[in-house]
Order: C-alpha cells, then sequence, then structure tokens
C-alpha cells in the first residue's frame, strides 16, 4: 500500500508534469527527436530507378526475380529515464531534495512522451543495477513508475554510472532515447558512457544542489558523504579552504563539460529545484533546431 504521503506526491507530480507537458513542451518534444532512424517495412519487387543496395539476394534468388527490401520512418520513440537514487541523491539544502527533483523531471519526460505515443521505461541504479522496467505505454505505468522513483528504498548506496550504461547495452536491442538522470558524483564512466552515446540518443542531466556548489562564507561546517558514510570538518572562515572547494567543483565540473561536448552528448545542468522546466524547453527547442538544418 502506498504512503499517504508518497502518494499526494505522486499525484501533485502528476497534475503539473501533465499540465506542462501538454501546454509547453508537446510540440518542441515533436521536433525534437528528429533522428527516430528507420525500420523493416516490406519486401517488394524491383522497379528501374530502385537502389540497387537495397535488393534482397536471398528473396530474388528464392524467387527468381529481384525484390528490394523497403524501409520506413520509425515512428515510435523509446525513452528510458536512467535515475541514479545513490545516497547522495538525498540531500538537500531548501525545500526538495535532488531524489525529488530527479522524480519530477523523469515524470515530466514520461507525460511528454506519453502525450506523443511513446514507450517510455525505467532503469533505477546505484553501484548496482536496482530495478528495470521495460518500456511500455500508458498512464498506469507511467504512475508506477514515478512511484518507484520516490518510495523505491535501494540496497546500495555509491555510485557506479558504468554499470548502469553497460546494462542498457545489453538490455535494449535497439536504439533508444536514453535520460541519464545523475548528480555524477562518481568516475571510471568514461568509456562505458562513449559506447551508449554511439548506440543510444543519450542525454546526460545532471542534478546539483546550490550549496553544493557554493559553500557558505564563514563558518565551521561538517561534512558528510551519504555514499560512505564518512564524515570530516571544513573551516570556511579560512578564505582560503573556501576557495578550494569551490575550485574543486569548478575543475569537476569542467571535465564533466568537455566530456558530453567531446561524445556530443546533450547536458542539462539542474541547479535548483525551479529551474528543471525551463531546461528542459530548452534543450527541445535545441534539439529542434539541429534537427531543422
Amino acid at each position: 500500500m502506498i504512503a499517504e504521503e508518497i502518494f499526494k506526491k505522486i499525484r501533485k507530480i502528476e497534475i503539473i508534469s501533465k499540465k506542462s507537458a501538454q501546454s509547453v513542451f508537446a510540440g518542441q518534444y515533436h521536433s525534437a527527436f528528429k533522428g527516430r532512424g528507420i525500420e523493416f517495412a516490406e519486401v517488394r519487387e524491383y522497379q528501374p530507378g530502385d537502389d540497387i543496395r537495397f535488393i534482397d539476394g536471398n528473396v530474388s534468388s528464392r524467387l527468381g526475380k529481384l525484390f528490394v527490401k523497403r524501409f520506413a520512418e520509425e515512428r515510435q520513440l523509446t525513452i528510458i529515464l536512467a535515475i541514479d537514487l545513490s545516497s547522495s541523491l538525498n540531500f538537500f539544502s531548501e525545500n526538495k531534495s535532488k531524489k525529488e527533483i530527479a522524480a519530477e523531471m523523469a515524470a515530466l519526460i514520461a507525460f511528454t512522451a506519453m502525450l506523443n505515443n511513446d514507450k517510455v521505461g525505467l532503469l533505477i541504479f546505484t553501484d548496482r543495477i536496482e530495478l528495470f522496467i521495460p518500456a511500455k505505454k500508458g498512464k498506469t505505468h507511467l504512475l508506477r513508475m514515478i512511484r518507484d522513483i520516490l518510495d523505491f528504498t535501494p540496497s546500495g548506496r555509491g555510485t557506479a554510472i558504468a554499470n548502469a550504461l553497460e546494462y542498457l547495452n545489453q538490455a535494449l536491442k535497439k536504439r533508444a532515447v536514453v535520460f541519464l538522470i545523475s548528480d555524477f558524483l562518481d568516475d571510471g564512466f568514461i568509456t562505458a558512457l562513449k559506447i551508449a552515446s554511439r548506440k543510444h540518443d543519450l542525454i546526460a542531466v545532471t542534478i546539483t544542489d546550490q550549496r553544493e556548489l557554493i559553500p557558505p562564507d564563514k563558518g565551521i561546517f561538517i561534512f558528510r558523504d551519504w555514499e560512505n558514510d564518512s564524515e570530516f570538518y571544513a573551516d570556511f572562515n579560512q578564505p582560503a579552504a573556501r576557495r578550494a572547494l569551490i575550485d574543486f567543483q569548478n575543475k569537476r565540473t569542467r571535465r564533466l563539460n568537455e566530456t558530453f561536448k567531446k561524445y556530443g552528448i546533450d547536458h542539462l545542468k539542474i541547479e535548483h529545484e525551479r529551474d528543471f522546466e525551463k531546461a528542459l524547453f530548452d534543450l527541445f527547442s535545441r534539439r529542434r533546431k539541429k534537427y531543422s538544418r
């Protein structure tokens, strides 16, 4: 049975996401994924002017005349929401945790896909594969995924992005649009990211919190690593300590951005609980312009 608090969150996310998907995102979404690819449609008899590269040798030899394969644009997308639910996603400094923001982001993408008759699936991962729900259609399926994101209790605490991408590469037989939603507090996933970006339309969504990026001006604080349960002290009364943390975060962000750019991966950076709708809209707009060239 779903706890009352979780049910209220699901209902609120449903109302807000569905409204935005219907009024704001639907038109942008439809043209943001022009690269749908092609799928086999039929075999028909060869006609003068047909491309000889598409001659089907097996059918032609069996029937004694030339036949060609005909392909059609694949209209239906498969959307996969690959969501990191490691312990660091429980962090929050304002009203919502990074986990809640990830759930709302995923719901908005899923409702938009549903309105366009696309299938949506879910992968929840930490330092292991926690849950995989194959892509399907339907509101009941969609609400179940939102519930699982909000209410799921992971077995793992850490993050292994490479494992998640390798799993998807094995599980998905056809090209999919994969939204990789994480705070990317992990290392050693570059090779898996490169391979996945070639096989699928991979979109990275980085969820961060302003307090992680910009430390307090003054004070002594205890920092806790949620993923290995360790603690350390930081004295921000010392300007050098504050600068060191800001420099570290900036370098990590820059390396991540350079990696996404190198492999042609579209990237959204969500730094605040109120900015993910605009960021997603801007992504769809950029992609629409790219595919209309």
